[in-house]
């Protein structure tokens, strides 16, 4: 059975069109608690959600579906992604609900879940709730007693701060430290700026007024010329921030020029190395990850196991392979030794730690990655046709690989949350990638643009 309902990271679309509608939302609530509470001795759910206005709405048909199973809902209200998979765990929840499409328009929502172990479910799971949805297999519900109740879990924000703080050494101080912060009118418009500030850092606080509309809006992780803007202004010792959900994360160093993920994961892994704790010496990113970091790691001994785009596809190669470091160049990094999905203010933490220990601004820092040139361009689309459907493309695409063998690729892929294809050429000569995207580009829209 395909999968409809869910894509690559929940179930995704225009709030109040389908499937994210309040019915909708409420009959997949009623299938998650049927498929995952039936083996599980907890009959808790924690429910979060990002400041989108129509997860107001979401929200209450969620809380009123779990409750129409029996389950106690425990709403934490506004509060990153990654933090409902923690209180998930720390609550002993049969199952965590987030309601946000992350770096989306406002104007779209979306329902993702996590299991009692805090990770992101398995298709095995999804189909499960998905063919329940479909075919509801007991229509027999509690009544009584047995009806669930809903409240609300004021200490969430609180007890998700104390453990994120918790992550650093208790003898990291960040007092004197100037941190401008872009919070993309998002979930984490509360959490980060106070534990930067309890932590002793001299917050500069933008983007942090959330109005139900303005989630993502020229601002957030998706807009680093927007945080370097700030951090010129600031005058900061480097900016922080976040998309919607604030899984991710995106710093800019102290002349106010952005690192990616890619950056990121360079600098953690390399620190990780050097104090013997990147387990296997190996990192986890996708296929769009730069190969740099695979010359970074093999200098150094190690090396680079890749996998497709999604966060979640990282993780599942963190846990099988036993790693603890992982992530994409969009600024999902993962330090499994601390969580369990991505965390943007955790993996922020864990580059500030870096910093401190070592004495070093993030610009010295990042230039231990040498990066290859690359090329992305993201091609709006109408529909999802299958590549090798379209016209001369396949040509088009194999004359490209043809030039860039052996010292370049080639990634074209759909974006399982947006309406793009998403095409990646990466070698060493960027005016020829330039040409050869381009051509690749048109040659798509021609066939399946808007």
């Amino acid at each position: 059975m395909s999968q409809k309902l869910f894509g690559t990271d929940g179930v995704r679309g225009t709030a109040n069109s389908e499937p994210i509608t309040a019915e909708s939302a409420l009959k997949l609530a009623q299938a998650a608690a049927r498929v995952l509470v039936r083996d599980h001795s907890s009959t808790k759910v924690v429910v979060g959600r990002d400041t989108r206005a129509s997860g107001e709405m979401l929200e209450s048909a969620i809380a009123a579906g779990l409750a129409s199973s029996g389950i106690e809902v425990l709403l934490a209200g506004v509060i990153p992604t990654p933090a409902v998979a923690y209180l998930t765990v720390k609550n002993a929840a049969a199952f965590g609900v987030v309601i946000s499409a992350s770096h989306n328009p406002f104007e779209d929502n979306g329902i993702k879940f996590f299991g009692p172990t805090g990770y992101k479910l398995g298709d095995d799971d999804e189909r499960a709730i998905e063919s329940e949805f479909d075919h509801p297999q007991s229509g027999k519900r509690p009544i009584g007693k047995g009806v669930g109740r809903i409240r609300q879990f004021r200490e969430a924000t609180e007890a998700y701060a104390e453990f994120a703080a918790s992550t650093l050494p208790e003898t990291v101080s960040l007092a004197g430290v100037r941190i401008a912060l872009d919070m993309a009118n998002g979930a984490a418009f509360r959490t980060t700026p106070t534990v930067l500030a309890n932590l002793g850092a001299e917050v500069d606080l933008h983007y942090a007024a959330p109005d139900g509309f303005n989630i993502n809006v020229d601002c957030g992780s998706t807009c680093p010329a927007t945080l370097s803007r700030i951090v010129r202004q600031s005058g900061a010792a480097f900016g922080l921030a976040h998309d919607g959900d604030a899984d991710r994360v995106l710093l800019c160093d102290e002349h106010s020029s952005a690192l990616d993920g890619d950056e990121l994961l360079a600098v953690a892994s390399l620190d990780l190395i050097q104090r013997n704790q990147l387990h296997k010496k190996t990192l986890v990113a996708t296929v769009m990850s730069n190969f740099g970091l695979d010359d970074l790691l093999h200098k150094h001994g190690g090396s680079v196991v890749r996998t497709p785009v999604g966060d979640r596809f990282v993780m599942d190669a963190l846990v099988q392979l036993q790693l603890n470091l992982g992530g994409e160049q969009s600024g999902h990094v993962i330090f499994r030794d601390f969580v369990t999905t991505g965390d943007g203010l955790i993996a922020a933490l864990q580059i500030i730690c870096v910093v401190l220990r070592t004495g070093k601004s993030l610009s010295e820092l990042r230039q231990v990655l040498h990066k290859y040139p690359q090329v992305l361009r993201n091609i709006v689309v109408r529909e999802k046709v299958p590549f090798e459907n379209i016209g001369v493309l396949n040509s088009k695409i194999q004359e490209a690989e043809s030039l860039l063998k052996g010292k370049g690729r080639l990634v074209l892929r759909y974006s399982g949350t947006e309406p793009k294809a998403r095409l990646l050429l990466e070698g060493p000569d960027s005016s020829e990638l330039q040409q050869l995207a381009s051509s690749i580009a048109e040659e798509f829209a021609k066939y399946v643009g808007p």
